[in-house]
């Protein structure tokens, strides 16, 4: 969050968001460490992959295909 500018409370309800929209695949990875919390990871899918194609860094913000379910 630190690197993109982006705080905790902004990014996760919209990673959350792309999940349910079938633009991200998530899964629960175990610790590394013992007593370190589980974290969650997440992957494109084919349709986020896509989305992230038809939007590229630095283009207005008119993002496209965020109000539709994939295909």
């Amino acid at each position: 969050c630190r690197r993109a500018g982006i705080r905790s409370g902004t990014l996760y309800p919209l990673l959350i968001r792309l999940e349910a929209k079938g633009y991200l695949q998530a899964e629960w990875q175990a610790p590394a460490e013992p007593g370190r919390p589980p974290r969650h990871a997440y992957r494109l899918t084919a349709a986020g992959l896509q989305l992230a194609r038809d939007n590229p860094p630095g283009e207005p913000r008119g993002y496209t295909g965020l109000s539709e379910r994939p295909a």
